[in-house]
């Protein structure tokens, strides 16, 4: 595993000019931060050693490198998931060879459904903390102490300090953010009624099926993290239509103007 993430990350390193200590993982219709990047460079992931294959619908495939308000950054256009049939080393290696890049801060945002019924379709949400969900975890397995220790600390798994700097920044935009905590559900399918009912009674404002593995790693790795996630749907239950990914999609397009102005601040501000 050392040995792919640095063959990876050399192949990386060897192509791009910029050395960023923040990097986003961009979820579902979320990808339209791109725009706001200055001098980009484009690595796809299929040319990547090592690196899996994006197969979902609104996701990429590319690493992008450049600037936002002349803070270097790296953007992850395109997530893996467990429901793909990947590994949990799979669906977070990319986390693993950010680390190798120098990566210090990592934003992770998604496409969720709100469980709250304070929330409305088209809300972000900054995540406070999270539930796991997957019935696995990706730090199973020997460890290797080159990357981090074996029992990493989960008390502030999104970094507090870069929560209220985030809260600080939607208040001088104007945008308005919720807060809560975001459960991560191995999918591939929408929860149903009784299992909403049943992650609500456990204390999740949200769910989805990604994020989670990423912060763990991250947290792992020595990162500090920082979580939004886009409310597209209200979760079985809760609202009346019936879900569909294409919906998902373009909720999170439309709210992606506000999240695209509030993460450049964000950027600029941890920068």
């Amino acid at each position: 595993m050392y040995k792919k993430v640095v063959e990876s990350a050399k192949y990386i390193s060897e192509r791009v000019s910029s050395k960023p200590k923040i990097a986003v993982i961009l979820g579902s219709g979320l990808g339209d931060l791109v725009n706001a990047v200055e001098d980009k460079q484009y690595i796809d992931y299929k040319d990547i050693p090592n690196f899996p294959k994006v197969t979902v619908e609104g996701h990429e495939g590319r690493l992008v490198f450049g600037n936002i308000n002349g803070v270097e950054v790296l953007l992850m256009q395109g997530r893996f998931h467990y429901y793909e049939g990947y590994t949990m080393k799979e669906v977070t290696y990319p986390v693993y060879v950010m680390q190798q890049l120098g990566i210090k801060n990592l934003v992770v945002t998604n496409a969720c459904g709100g469980i709250n019924i304070s929330f409305k379709p088209g809300d972000l949400m900054l995540i406070t903390d999270f539930i796991n969900l997957f019935g696995t975890n990706p730090l199973i397995g020997v460890n290797d102490e080159r990357f981090g220790k074996r029992f990493p600390d989960m008390s502030e798994p999104y970094k507090i300090e870069l929560i209220n700097k985030a809260k600080k920044i939607a208040n001088e935009l104007g945008i308005e953010c919720q807060q809560g905590v975001y459960a991560g559900f191995m999918g591939p399918y929408y929860e149903t009624a009784a299992e909403i009912r049943s992650i609500g009674g456990q204390g999740a404002d949200a769910v989805g099926m990604s994020t989670v593995p990423e912060t763990i790693v991250g947290n792992y790795l020595g990162m500090d993290v920082l979580g939004i996630a886009c409310i597209t749907n209200m979760a079985t239950g809760i609202q009346k239509e019936k879900h569909s990914h294409e919906r998902v999609v373009a909720t999170a397009k439309k709210a992606s103007t506000d999240l695209c102005r509030w993460v450049a601040e964000i950027i600029k501000n941890i920068g």
